[in-house]
């Protein structure tokens, strides 16, 4: 099968694209699919540039978003339209948020995830939250700015966390622990989007449950090295936190978070594959974050390690991601 893995984009997460789409080229091609790379900004990359563009390491820091977006030039390209599938490599920006999806939609081109609907409804966090709570999954109690300092210290309580709406990696994220600290944070999250959403602060701990074919896998634990949160460094850099599959947990509550996730999965209306993540509060309450419908796919990802614990090696996962786009497009 003819795979073009598409990565980067115009997001501040294209280092970890980048990161994701070198395993997945050589996870395919493992399996013996003809694979190229293609960068969503460039088109189809030559030898020489896909070897040192894929294997570039992931910075401390974001990237700086991109002003202008090329893909819909890069979807014109035969390198996408000639192939049997298109694996997205993409995170964050228009490549999670529905926009990719639509374009290749448009184009009648096959690809992997979900779908534009469910990829929007899950890089809005506020739409999520509400889906959730129809669902039956709960979420921690949130605003959106704009709002009052004295609304955020009434509803919500302090410590809260404030973090754009629409981004993901914990990008522009800061745990605001006092009254003061909250208007710079607000400005802080609204330099990375439009809206910004304040979210109640919940101690406990980090729990990640990826979801495959609909079906729930392993459920990790995320323990921060520097801190309480899992913030961008702790995420990609070496030894930045201890991720522990599966989780040291009951079975009850094993079950119960993987119940969770897959009913937010299904909340969200997505697609074969995604990851939840939560808190878990130091009464053994179980509070949904967020699910990611793209997330990263590194050896070393966490819905990787979540496939791996169940006995799925990351070649099977891949192909397993691919089969689940070509079972719906026949299903078309």
């Amino acid at each position: 099968m003819k795979i073009a893995v598409l990565f980067g984009g115009d997001s501040m997460e294209r280092d970890v694209s980048a990161a994701s789409a070198a395993q997945v080229v050589g996870a395919l091609r493992s399996r013996g699919h003809q694979v190229v790379a293609v960068d969503a900004m460039r088109g189809l990359l030559p030898p020489a540039e896909e070897k040192a563009l894929l294997t570039g390491r992931i910075d401390r820091l974001p990237p700086p978003p991109v002003s202008e977006s090329r893909l819909p030039v890069v979807v014109e390209r035969p390198d996408l339209r000639e192939a049997d599938l298109v694996f997205l490599a993409l995170h964050g920006g228009t490549g999670e948020d529905g926009t990719v999806q639509a374009v290749l939609d448009l184009a009648g081109i096959v690809y992997t995830g979900s779908g534009r609907l469910g990829s929007a409804l899950g890089m809005d966090k506020d739409i999520s939250k509400r889906l959730f709570l129809a669902a039956g999954v709960p979420t921690p109690e949130w605003l959106m700015a704009p709002v009052a300092t004295d609304e955020v210290a009434e509803r919500l309580g302090f410590p809260v966390i404030v973090k754009p709406n629409s981004q993901g990696s914990t990008v522009g994220l800061t745990l605001v622990e006092t009254p003061e600290q909250l208007q710079p944070a607000v400005e802080l999250a609204g330099g990375f989007d439009e809206s910004v959403i304040i979210e109640r602060y919940v101690a406990g701990r980090e729990l990640t449950v990826g979801i495959l074919d609909d079906e729930p896998l392993a459920v990790g634990e995320i323990i921060p090295q520097g801190g309480e949160i899992f913030d961008y460094a702790s995420k990609y850099q070496s030894g930045g936190a201890d991720e522990i599959f599966p989780a040291d947990l009951t079975a009850e509550q094993t079950r119960r978070v993987q119940e969770l996730g897959l009913a937010a999965h299904r909340a969200l209306k997505l697609d074969c594959y995604s990851r939840a993540d939560f808190r878990m509060d130091r009464e053994g309450g179980l509070w949904c974050l967020e699910v990611n419908t793209l997330p990263g796919l590194t050896a070393g990802s966490l819905l990787p390690r979540s496939a791996a614990a169940v006995g799925i090696g990351f070649d099977e996962l891949c192909e397993r991601i691919c089969a689940g786009a070509l079972r719906k497009r026949a299903a078309r």
